[in-house]
């Protein structure tokens, strides 16, 4: 079934499906973080003996914004925050090499801080600063910002010789009705997007009146059709 045309002030509410990477099984939003506690006790009981326990923190993220594009992580608790900013800019957020920041509680941390205004970096262990509960904001680009929203769901302990944060699960692409034909939009204008237009298919690019030139492809990211984003890293 074909979604509704949305833009960062019209969002299709409660419809979001994702698909877990454990199991492969498909569930909705609400479902998901349901199901990804009892598919990690599975997960565990089914780990190889590594000799070594390392604390995994689980978090949910989400688009402020765009709630319908969504991740569930897993990471090492001895990542850090710079390892936990460079995974979000490659799967979600770079295009152009922009500077960015958590904010946790009070703080924040930047991505390139500047020393003599005495701001915080983030070569800071995700262990010391998040625990289960936590929230915390990330912003990419401060022209054009895309902005998250993170929770801390849990925590455990695991048999593990990995040390990579790891999807847990992640949000099905949505689909978007082309504003010209009804058809499934896979373009999107960079100017139009901010006043709830320029969905369009590849048949139809031509016919938009910002020209091709202006059209960036439709990608499952917070970032869609924003600066020059064009999609993941990796």
């Amino acid at each position: 079934m074909i979604k509704e045309v949305f833009t960062r002030e019209q969002v299709p509410k409660g419809s979001s499906e994702g698909t877990c990477y454990l199991c492969n099984s498909t569930f909705s939003k609400g479902g998901m973080t349901r199901h990804l506690q009892s598919c990690l006790q599975r997960e565990a009981v089914s780990e190889a003996p590594s000799g070594r326990k390392t604390k995994l923190l689980h978090l949910a993220i989400e688009g402020r914004h765009l709630p319908d594009y969504w991740m569930h992580l897993e990471a090492p608790a001895d990542a850090t925050l710079d390892d936990l900013d460079d995974f979000l800019r490659d799967i979600w957020l770079e295009c152009c090499g922009h500077l960015s920041a958590f904010t946790i509680g009070e703080r924040t941390y930047f991505s390139h801080p500047g020393e003599e205004l005495g701001d915080e970096g983030m070569d800071v262990a995700l262990g010391g600063v998040l625990r289960p509960g936590t929230r915390l904001q990330h912003e990419y680009d401060f022209g054009t910002s895309t902005y998250l929203t993170l929770r801390v769901l849990s925590q455990r302990e695991a048999e593990t010789s990995s040390k990579s944060i790891e999807i847990l699960a992640r949000n099905n692409p949505p689909l978007i009705t082309c504003e010209m034909c009804a058809g499934i939009a896979s373009l999107v204008c960079a100017a139009c997007i901010w006043s709830g237009r320029g969905w369009v298919c590849e048949e139809c690019a031509g016919e938009h009146e910002c020209g091709e030139e202006m059209l960036l492809p439709v990608v499952n990211s917070p970032r869609v059709g924003m600066c020059a984003y064009t999609g993941r890293r990796r």
